[in-house]
């Protein structure tokens, strides 16, 4: 499997004014296609922060970022964009869809977005929907859809375009327990099924056991389980 993503000696802090406070340190990390990871840690241990990172939406303070062999450091904004577009998928915890819009319109939005032909990004939308068992649901905007029902079309969005890598962040913490087993084997379906790799964030271990990997963050270092 080749190295999708890669992290080489990361480090990254926050500054408040002439105080210095580090949140990762040289942090070493490859994700290949395919396999699924999940980043342990307590609250406020830095796995947003990571996340961000490995999506490009921040920089690293020191060492490189490299997200299909570019090197994210050394391009712009635009080619940032453009190529967390091609390649990445996000899914978080408040499902962040707009409210406006049905189900359909909010899976669709990413193709239309980039220029996709609308008859086509909708036909796709709506057998993604299907897949994620929201067939009849398409019509409906989020408020009359259940917590696990929104959730479901957030995850149909984020992989519309077929990312390469699908990254999560805590995406079943605001679900009940069944709900979240569901959201939960419904991701890891779908990365089986596109061969993408699934980086998720979490704080339960149980969630963390599915996985292929865990990776355990803690005093700022990335550790194997």
């Amino acid at each position: 499997m080749s190295d999708l993503i890669q992290c080489q000696q990361v480090s990254y802090h926050y500054n408040s004014g002439n105080v210095k406070t580090p949140v990762l340190e040289t942090l070493n990390l490859s994700i290949s296609q395919g396999e699924s990871i999940a980043i342990l840690g307590q609250s406020g241990c830095g796995k947003s922060t990571l996340l961000n990172l490995l999506g490009g939406m921040s920089q690293p303070s020191v060492g490189q970022v490299f997200l299909s062999g570019n090197n994210l450091s050394k391009l712009n904004e635009d080619q940032i964009t453009d190529l967390r577009a091609q390649h990445l998928g996000f899914v978080f915890q408040f499902h962040h869809l707009l409210k406006d819009f049905s189900a359909l319109d909010n899976v669709a939005m990413p193709l239309l977005i980039r220029g996709d032909n609308k008859q086509t990004a909708l036909t796709s939308a709506k057998e993604l929907l299907s897949k994620v068992g929201l067939k009849d649901r398409v019509d409906h905007r989020p408020a009359e859809l259940s917590g696990g029902e929104r959730q479901r079309v957030a995850i149909a969005r984020a992989l519309i375009t077929q990312p390469s890598c699908l990254l999560a962040d805590e995406p079943t913490g605001n679900l009940d327990a069944k709900n979240a087993a569901d959201v939960l084997s419904l991701m890891i379906e779908l990365n089986q099924a596109q061969n993408s790799a699934l980086v998720m964030v979490t704080h339960d271990e149980k969630i963390a056991q599915q996985m292929q990997r865990i990776l355990v963050l803690e005093n700022g270092r990335l550790s194997e389980s």
